[in-house]
């Protein structure tokens, strides 16, 4: 039968386990696309991805011995160039047509057909369908070339001359096409039907595939090994999960770490591992991260999510009596909890206030000074910002957690573990009975770390973070380190989107645009360039809410609408897109918005200032008496909305202006030859325009 089901296996020497699920996703998916290319799979083809420690594979459904030929019309020159006045074969066709192993006679199968605006000669031509041997070691060579490896090494194979690049080095090769094997090479190996199981629990070192469908269940049975990256990994949440749950415990939930561990085992067996209780008095963050990135196991938490002295182990091993494999991995993490134990006792023997000093031995940047210099700023920065959200009390907290933000960084413990920074500080200041809000704010100061982080948990953090936050910003734009394309390597953009979550979803009652010019007065810097400074993170944290605003559900419209009014507090600015969509939805609203564009353009294009003042005796037609009119109804209402904030029915107020405006724009010429006529009817717009637009460009909404 020549559409059977095929299987590739490279099998290899232990893979990064980082990498590993990337690899196997790549190396299945390319070699699929490969294929469909070549047209050896069908529509129903479907592909299955193995990925283990020691082999990637890759298991596809109906792939054909040979592809289908094809028609394919091959355009050959212009008729003009091609035939002659009478229409004989020009020497210039003859010599395309033997190039291509042809003679004259072919010239009566040509046809012509239109190419452009010329006619041209077509040539149909049945090409050959791919034949599997070579579609399949054009996929293999494909999939291994496009592989995301991080890093690759060069080594010799078994003939001790040649010498070929790969990620690690590689011992078999399967490629089966049903049962039959396909001849293909690679990496200096020939494709077979044989693999080799688990390196331990194998019943044979070989094993023999059937054919491709039996593999998994091979591998399974015969070579000790769960061939699926997802069916290990669930395996593993299986056992995880019943081990602790005898325990009365549960294991902590780390995707990371699971796809790290499924990637270090070919049949996971999880055992439980303890270890002394005196332990537990190091702070838990620390004792957590010391298992889980070093030992690659599951600390057990109890019900209160409070670490417990026991963890879980996933072994690569099924022995009869686990115990000598539990008491060696138990012997194995007891001096890194001694470790941190020791560098917890030792850090509290300093105050942090004491640490201050050292920070300035630290560089921050070498033109922005130490990290006591910009401790300096920030604390500075974040006074000004807790004085302004809370008064005296709020900005003397602030001031102090500044000051020892950053100080565990020169703590043993956070030079060990770099994750625990501002965790570490929190814990040293709760020890030395420093107030709580004032310790949480050392932790908090980081936050948000990234999308969907948590914001800092008191005023005393949002303060210091605000402030932490705009001295990296402003000062790396200050000296014109700014991102480029993807290239960000302070983490900019992060920094930006952590200010604008804070101000809108803080609510908090912070001017930015004065906040930004603030932060850049506690820098050395030269005057003339402030106003571009200010203007250009403006622009960099008004292009990264833009797109946070459209990612949460805004539209392009809706957001240039508020944003290109420039508002002063970003905290209004959820407000003023609800009242817009709101407003949308009005029946009356397209002709507004339009009228609204229409107003823009005239205004636009007078010269000089266009007060927004009407004189009521130069009102000569009914509609602008009538607009007038209705101005003078529905603009008090629309700004006493405004002012108390409710933007919503503030734009409501403005449906009643749609006939008058329509009617005005029917019957009045604005540009009267009268200059005072058209002084008084710009005048008139103008007060419309004003009132429109307080609580978003309407204009942006027209079509």
């Amino acid at each position: 039968m020549s559409q059977q089901n095929l299987l590739v296996e490279l099998f290899v020497e232990e893979l990064p386990p980082k990498a590993l699920k990337k690899l196997g996703e790549s190396f299945s998916s390319t070699l699929f696309e490969t294929l469909k290319l070549q047209g050896l799979s069908t529509d129903n083809s479907v592909v299955t991805s193995f990925a283990t420690p020691r082999r990637l594979a890759a298991h596809i459904t109906s792939i054909e011995a040979q592809a289908k030929d094809k028609q394919i019309s091959q355009k050959l020159m212009p008729v003009s160039v091609g035939l002659d006045a009478k229409g004989n074969a020009t020497p210039a066709l003859i010599k395309r047509l033997n190039g291509m192993g042809l003679d004259e006679a072919a010239v009566s199968q040509l046809s012509k057909q239109m190419d452009g605006k010329n006619e041209a000669l077509f040539l149909e031509v049945t090409q050959k369908g791919a034949v599997l041997n070579d579609g399949l070691q054009k996929a293999i060579e494909e999939a291994i070339q496009k592989l995301p490896i991080p890093k690759v090494m060069t080594y010799q194979l078994a003939d001790g001359w040649s010498s070929v690049n790969f990620v690690r080095p590689a011992h078999g090769l399967i490629a089966l096409h049903g049962s039959d094997v396909v001849a293909t090479s690679v990496l200096g190996l020939n494709a077979s039907n044989q693999t080799q199981g688990h390196r331990f629990e194998a019943a044979s070192a070989n094993v023999v595939i059937k054919n491709a469908d039996s593999y998994a269940e091979q591998l399974k049975t015969e070579g000790a090994v769960i061939a699926s990256f997802a069916e290990r990994r669930a395996e593993i949440v299986r056992q995880l999960t019943t081990a602790a749950a005898k325990e009365g415990l549960k294991p902590i939930d780390d995707d990371a770490l699971l796809d790290e561990v499924t990637a270090l085992v070919e049949r996971p067996n999880v055992l439980l591992g303890q270890f002394e209780e005196i332990y537990l008095e190091v702070p838990q963050e620390c004792l957590i991260l010391t298992m889980k990135a070093n030992q690659k196991y599951f600390p057990l938490l109890d019900s209160n999510n409070k670490l417990t002295n026991k963890f879980l182990i996933v072994s690569n091993i099924c022995p009869a009596d686990p115990s000598a494999v539990i008491g060696g991995n138990e012997r194995v993490v007891r001096p890194r909890l001694a470790d941190a134990k020791f560098f917890f006792d030792q850090d509290r023997k300093k105050t942090l206030e004491s640490r201050i000093t050292s920070l300035e031995k630290v560089v921050y940047h070498n033109k922005l000074g130490s990290q006591g210099q910009r401790t300096e700023r920030v604390s500075a920065i974040a006074i000004a910002i807790g004085k302004q959200l809370g008064g005296a009390d709020l900005a003397a907290k602030a001031g102090l957690a500044a000051q020892l933000a950053k100080t565990d960084l020169i703590t043993d413990m956070v030079g060990e573990f770099p994750e625990l920074q501002g965790i570490m500080g929190r814990y040293y200041a709760q020890h030395e009975g420093l107030d709580d809000e004032v310790a949480f704010a050392i932790e908090d100061h980081y936050k948000p770390r990234f999308a969907g982080d948590d914001l800092p948990r008191n005023q005393v953090g949002i303060s210091v973070a605000l402030a932490d936050k705009l001295e990296t910003l402003v000062g790396l734009f200050s000296i014109g380190e700014k991102p480029t394309g993807d290239k960000d390597p302070f983490a900019l953009r992060r920094q930006a989107l952590g200010i604008i979550r804070m101000l809108i979803e803080g609510k908090l009652s912070l001017a930015f645009e004065p906040l930004i010019q603030d932060v850049l007065s506690a820098f050395e810097h030269d005057a003339a360039n402030t106003a571009a400074t200010v203007q250009a993170i403006k622009e960099f944290c008004f292009d990264r809410l833009s797109v946070n605003l459209r990612e949460n559900g805004a539209t392009a419209q809706e957001v240039d609408a508020v944003l290109s009014l420039d508002p002063a507090l970003l905290s209004e600015i959820p407000q003023r897109l609800t009242a817009v969509r709101t407003f949308a939805e009005l029946a009356e609203a397209p002709a507004l918005a339009a009228a609204n564009k229409r107003v823009s353009n005239i205004l636009k294009k007078v010269e000089g200032e266009i007060q927004a003042q009407v004189n009521v005796s130069l009102l000569q037609e009914p509609a602008e008496i009538a607009l007038n009119n209705a101005l003078i109804s529905v603009k008090p209402e629309a700004d006493i909305q405004f002012e108390t904030g409710d933007y919503t029915n503030s734009l409501k107020a403005l449906a009643a202006l749609k006939a008058p405006v329509d009617d005005f724009f029917d019957n009045v010429m604005v540009n009267a030859e009268d200059a005072a006529l058209k002084a008084n009817r710009l005048g008139l717009l103008a007060t419309l325009h004003q009132t429109m637009n307080r609580v978003a460009d309407l204009s942006k909404l027209a079509s």
